[in-house]
């Protein structure tokens, strides 16, 4: 959320964010909305304060006054109700029309429409050449017992699975050696509720625009599809210590997303499926841009340096305007290698916000002139599962059908080094 004093000292800022994101708002509307929000606001302070001069008067009036003054406070009182209902409804319509105003892209961000105009950074790894027909991960991970598909669309529907024997394994693997990795960074480990309120997800961003990729409960809670919404909320209306500044947080928690509108995209294996497991890096820093910048890419190198250690070859793109959310000011995807696509396909998005996440959780610190400041934040994905073995596996299939385990998981592995039929 953006502070609506920003908004309306820059109109034409906030309305090129919007069309850049590519975003349907109108910031005139908003400012009229805000407008009559204002001058309601003054009518009821201004009959408040008539109530209360009314009250001293009418202790220091004579029997005769108090019956006139009696009269006008009546009369008073209902204009106040009425007044107070008014502002009721325009205040409900003022803060839907708030949680849609987008933040300010930062001016290094690419226009363009979709992710197919996002523009590579760099580029790592070697494309592997094999010598034979490449498998997708869905046959390589059937054949050699690593993942049943039937049985988990007969379980939980479409997109189910189960992941088994050696892929169940080789995905424990991952989970402890990217504990082990990223708390090396300097973060700290947390296991983070999926079930969470609505205000996290109104205070991260993700509603009211992505409700429809949501799983609800018959109490109105939701499932989370990542960890920064439970994290983000760990903090929310609370004041924390300057010192304690940057906090990393490392969230690892089950997750859920609907893929709403995504029924024809990746229906088979691994790629897009209703319930995963994740590794989600978290900072809060201070309010300054120089510092969020910084960490931000902090962020993407550790999730780069995680990927190189496994050997998977992939490139690094920053994110166009249209492939921005609300809050974000800017976003990098690192996305991996995929053989039998023979193409790249995204793994982590790594993105800051500024103050946007944290005004609407009310997240502050004391400054050193002790003035409250509203803490910066940061994401990035760490490490994603069951999504990640499919560029291990692809990359690491051999020509009879076995996969090559990358080394620094084979300790995590009981020491398998090669999964075989």
């Amino acid at each position: 959320m953006l502070d609506i004093k920003f908004i309306r000292e820059n109109k034409s800022l906030v309305q090129d964010a919007a069309k850049k994101k590519r975003i349907d708002f109108d910031v005139e509307k908003l400012i009229g909305v805000d407008d009559k929000r204002r001058a309601l606001l003054a009518e009821v302070e201004m009959m408040r304060a008539d109530q209360n001069v009314a009250s001293n008067d009418i202790v220091k009036a004579g029997e005769e006054e108090r019956g006139a003054i009696l009269e006008k406070m009546k009369v008073l009182k209902a204009s106040l109700e009425t007044k107070e209902g008014e502002l009721k409804e325009v205040m409900k319509e003022w803060q839907l029309l708030m949680l849609q105003v987008p933040n300010v892209p930062d001016m290094s961000v690419p226009d363009g429409e979709s992710d197919k105009d996002n523009e590579e950074l760099k580029k790592w790894g070697d494309i592997p050449n094999f010598d034979f027909e490449p498998k997708s991960h869905t046959e390589l991970m059937t054949e050699l017992g690593m993942v049943d598909f039937e049985r988990g669309t007969k379980v939980a529907g479409f997109r189910g699975y189960f992941l088994k024997g050696p892929g169940a394994m080789l995905s424990f693997a991952i989970w402890r050696y990217a504990m082990e990795f990223f708390i090396s960074k300097g973060f700290g480990l947390y296991m983070a509720p999926s079930l969470v309120r609505r205000e996290p997800l109104l205070g991260t961003g993700f509603l009211p625009q992505g409700e429809e990729d949501l799983y609800k409960t018959q109490d109105g809670d939701y499932l989370a599809g990542t960890a920064e919404v439970p994290i983000m909320g760990y903090h929310q209306d609370e004041v924390v210590a300057k010192e304690e500044l940057p906090k990393k947080f490392l969230g690892f928690s089950p997750c859920f997303r609907r893929e709403a509108g995504s029924h024809s995209k990746d229906v088979k294996g691994l790629i897009r499926v209703h319930e995963f497991f994740k590794f989600e890096q978290v900072i809060l820093c201070e309010a300054n841009h120089d510092e969020s910048v910084k960490y931000h890419e902090e962020l993407n190198r550790n999730t780069e340096e995680f990927i190189e250690s496994l050997k998977i070859p992939y490139h690094t793109v920053v994110n166009c305007g249209g492939d921005l959310g609300l809050g974000q000011v800017k976003k990098y995807d690192v996305e991996l290698w995929v053989p039998h696509e023979k193409t790249y396909r995204e793994i982590s998005s790594t993105s800051y916000f500024h103050d946007f996440q944290t005004r609407r959780l009310n997240i502050r610190y004391r400054d050193t002139d002790g003035a409250l400041k509203y803490a910066h934040s940061l994401n990035a994905t760490a490490a994603p599962t069951p999504r990640l073995l499919v560029s291990i596996v692809e990359n690491g299939q051999l020509a009879d059908g076995s996969v090559r385990i990358p080394d620094v998981l084979v300790p995590y592995m009981n020491g398998l080094s090669v999964i075989k039929k």
